[in-house]
This record gives structure tokens, sequence and C-alpha cells, in this order.
């Protein structure tokens, strides 16, 4: 499942990062979003989601929710 339907406050470990854009994956990977690192999600407004990762949290689009697996 993808992280648009993680329940807020619940901790997940991140499966994989499914893209074929290169740069995606290398911004996810730059703010911690990698296999076998927890995320959770703060909040959800509209089609933004603030997640938490590592000691930082960071307000994602849907685009790079749907390619975060949980």
């Amino acid at each position: 499942m993808d992280l648009t339907k993680a329940q807020l406050e619940q901790e997940y470990t991140i499966k994989d990062i499914q893209t074929d854009d290169e740069e995606l994956n290398a911004f996810l990977f730059s703010l911690g979003c990698y296999s076998g690192e927890k995320i959770t999600v703060v909040s959800k407004f509209g089609k933004s989601y603030v997640v938490s990762v590592k000691d930082g949290r960071y307000n994602i689009d849907v685009n790079l929710a749907k390619a975060i697996l949980i």
C-alpha cells in the first residue's frame, strides 16, 4: 500500500520507493525516505501530506506520497 492510505499518527516502515524518475528518487532519499526507514503521516490537507521521517517533518504532495510504499 502507498502512503496515501496510511492512518494519521501511525508509524510505518517504508518498503520501497516506486518511481522511474531518478530526480524524484534522489529527492526522497535526501529527505531520508528509503527502504527500512520509519515514516509517520502527521496530517493531511487536501492533496498535501505532512510526514515525519527521522527528526524532520516535511510537506509532500500526493504524487510523492503515492511513490512511497509502506
